[in-house]
């Protein structure tokens, strides 16, 4: 490769390793100790890399003699290929981080497989009657919870299945562990039903959604609840005292939330821009409270947005492949990919070196920023 061309790539091009799977990439998962990460495809398979980087960023960076200016030098290999599964489902099946370098996922047969960071499939206990819709892992408490789309179940440390009894029929899609792992909300149809399941299994509160709910994300310390919404915008819930406030205007479905713990700020995805506000002042009476300036405004919507674990930094993707890590509460943006297929998936790593990336045409990647570019 010649310095001319190498001058033309783009960060995407110099900082992520990529493959090209055969269906679109849904969802991207790490494992709890960061060195292995997930793709889910609709096609029901699961896809896996391991993090390492055999020619990481820093590796490659060149600093000029004369002039002092860094570069970084293009790959000179292909990445390893990702370990893949065989079909678990009929679509995309649910996943989640499972013990320190493995996941669990939900497959077809309603039961959760513990998949491994080698890509070996095992059965676990946890069966349930139809296809497994949603799942989600508690390590602190032990606790799996899992649904079939309509009826939600808990296992502790894989003993028998407990249905959690719901009053009326029940449409569930997504559950969420409070951080503790006390609390558990599930989408119900009309609403959004919390539960405690540190011991006795019991509804604590419920709140009404406009329109379908896309997503539920807990705040760090458990003191809020998010759910994105198919359409309306997203629903912004205080469960310790039953407030909740519905936060409209977005031109597209808020498939993804998200909490950025060093901002205290809240990220949704389906505007024009990255849209968040700070915590310190919650939109629960007026919409334009606490907004974060963040990014620049397009005319594509975001598809899906993830907050740095340690840095005050939210990623986004959007409908035409752009990808972009800005600044909270700043115009300052980083354009990593400027166009492309769109982005399904966006999930960094416990330590916020490693950004995973999903797209519609296949494309599984995992960008790796050195430590520079966050100075």
């Amino acid at each position: 490769m010649n310095q001319q061309t190498s001058h033309n790539l783009s960060p995407f091009d110099l900082l992520a390793r990529s493959w090209q799977r055969p269906a679109a990439v849904a969802a991207a998962c790490f494992s709890a100790d960061a060195s292995a990460v997930a793709f889910t495809s609709v096609d029901g398979t699961v896809a896996i890399g391991p993090v390492a980087d055999q020619e990481p960023p820093e590796s490659r960076i060149r600093v000029s003699g004369d002039l002092g200016q860094t570069t970084i030098r293009p790959r000179q290999k292909p990445p390893a290929p990702l370990i893949a599964t065989s079909t678990l489902g009929d679509g995309d099946v649910p996943i989640t981080s499972y013990l320190r370098s493995g996941f669990l996922v939900g497959a077809a047969t309603g039961r959760a497989m513990h998949l491994a960071a080698d890509g070996e499939v095992a059965e676990t206990p946890i069966n349930i009657d139809g296809p497994v819709v949603a799942i989600d892992h508690s390590a602190g408490t032990a606790t799996t919870a899992i649904t079939n789309g309509h009826d939600v179940f808990l296992s502790r440390a894989h003993d028998d299945v407990v249905k959690l009894r719901q009053a009326g029929p029940s449409s569930t899609h997504t559950i969420a562990f409070s951080p503790d792992g006390k609390r558990l909300a599930f989408d119900s149809g009309k609403g959004v039903s919390i539960w405690t399941v540190d011991a006795d299994l019991a509804p604590i509160s419920e709140f009404s959604t406009p329109a379908g709910a896309t997503s539920l994300r807990w705040s760090g310390d458990g003191s809020w609840l998010a759910c994105g919404l198919e359409t309306g915008g997203f629903v912004l819930a205080c469960p310790a005292n039953g407030q909740t406030a519905i936060v409209g205007g977005f031109p597209s479905p808020v498939r993804t939330v998200c909490w950025s713990r060093p901002a205290n700020a809240l990220f949704a995805s389906g505007a024009f821009r990255i849209a968040g506000w700070s915590m310190a002042a919650p939109p629960l009476h007026d919409a334009a409270s606490g907004a974060l300036e963040t990014g620049r405004p397009g005319l594509v919507p975001v598809e899906t947005v993830a907050a740095h674990p340690e840095r005050k930094i939210i990623a986004a993707g959007y409908a035409n492949g752009r990808v972009a890590v800005g600044q909270i509460g700043s115009r300052d943006e980083l354009v990593v990919k400027l166009s492309g297929s769109a982005i399904t998936a966006l999930a960094w790593s416990g330590d916020g070196q490693h950004l995973a990336a999903g797209m519609v045409d296949g494309t599984a990647a995992i960008i790796t920023f050195p430590a520079l570019l966050f100075k």
